[in-house]
């Protein structure tokens, strides 16, 4: 592994823990050698984990689009900010960047970003590990939400046992270096489809 992509809200959040947070697991990826991809923002959680990275001695890429560069303040103080046209563009070239992904606390941007990747690592499209930091358990209700997924027939449990709910930066870091996909052959019997 040698870099890592963090997805997390252009805000810090109303619990301070979400930021202290953003600073633990910038420096921790640096750290380890790691290098950071971002959403490319000076600002919220973004700003607070690439500038946390950037002070620990990380490299660090941000990929913005053209129509954020004004609302999320697009970093003038990291190692490379790129500026694509679209959103597209963007997951894309943090995906092909990356090899994992961390998500901190977000909003519905956040949850998108991350649900692709792990839809991406299901169908088999990358084999890149996807970790929740659950600071003050902020994605504990997703976690419910994806074991109801399973009990409902609508997520095999060795998908579900893909995405991990991390306490710690630390953790988060080894559940990627750790991360191994699994292949499920098919999911529905052609009876069933």
């Amino acid at each position: 592994m040698k870099r890592v992509c963090v997805f997390c809200g252009s805000n810090p959040g109303l619990n301070p823990a979400y930021a202290a947070a953003a600073r633990a697991l910038g420096g921790a990826i640096a750290a380890r050698g790691l290098g950071l991809i971002y959403g490319g923002g000076h600002v919220g959680l973004m700003g607070i984990v690439a500038d946390a990275a950037m002070r620990a001695g990380a490299e660090v890429i941000g990929i913005i689009p053209e129509t954020l560069m004004q609302r999320e303040l697009g970093h003038g103080a990291i190692t490379e900010l790129r500026v694509v046209a679209t959103m597209h563009e963007r997951k894309a070239m943090m995906a092909d960047l990356a090899d994992g992904f961390v998500v901190l606390p977000g909003g519905i941007g956040t949850l998108e970003e991350a649900v692709e990747a792990f839809t991406w690592t299901q169908l088999g499209i990358h084999d890149k590990g996807l970790v929740f930091l659950n600071t003050a358990r902020y994605w504990e209700r997703l976690g419910a939400v994806l074991d109801h997924m399973v009990s409902e027939g609508f997520l095999h449990a060795k998908h579900r046992a893909m995405v991990t709910l991390a306490a710690a930066p630390e953790e988060a870091l080894d559940a990627l270096e750790s991360f191994a996909p699994v292949a499920v052959e098919k999911w529905a019997e052609r009876s069933e489809r």
